[in-house]
């Protein structure tokens, strides 16, 4: 576990305290996260805290190779993350106006910093929206079942170009008699 005190990060003489640790990810992580990573190894977080008045203020950069299922088939697809976060932490119930200002504010419980759930958290968001795997990205492979395909966007407009109303069919000759005359 990667806790560290915030008041000692506050009192420390040196100006900034240096994290620089291999991570090892909690089984309720991957509880959490079950349908989002399959799995994830070699997580390591550099970065460093210092205190500026009235927070604590994290900069980490963290890498891990991941494998996350592929958005369209659920395969397993293997990456590399790397990714920063800034996190600020705060003795006190953070106000507004703070919320206002800061991107992330946490209120840290009995003098506690849970680097861990940060590092855990932030990997879950660095993660694409989009996860694909080799094939799938460069073949466009999608898939299908009993009478049913996914198709890319530019293939259901060329389809949908292409299909004609059967409401608007039977108007299409209502003309031809008039262009005749």
């Amino acid at each position: 576990m990667l806790k560290y005190s915030f008041s000692q990060i506050k009192n420390d003489r040196s100006p900034l305290v240096e994290v620089d640790e291999d991570v090892e990810l909690r089984p309720e992580f991957f509880e959490r996260s079950k349908n989002l990573i399959i799995d994830a190894k070699n997580v390591h977080v550099k970065g460093q805290f210092f205190y500026d008045e009235p927070f604590v203020t994290g900069n980490f950069t963290v890498t891990a190779d991941v494998v996350a299922p592929s958005t369209r088939s659920l395969a397993p697809v293997s990456m590399h993350q790397d990714f920063n976060f800034t996190e600020n932490y705060s003795e006190v119930k953070p106000t507004p106006e703070q919320l206002e200002d800061e991107e992330t504010i946490i209120q840290v419980k009995d003098d506690q910093i849970d680097l861990q759930t940060a590092i855990e958290d932030n990997l879950l968001l660095s993660l694409p929206s989009v996860v694909l795997t080799k094939d799938e990205d460069e073949k466009e492979i999608y898939p299908e079942g009993q009478g049913w395909k996914v198709v890319s966007e530019t293939e259901h407009e060329n389809e949908a170009k292409e299909k004609v109303n059967p409401a608007f069919a039977s108007l299409k000759h209502l003309f031809d008699d008039e262009n005749k005359k």
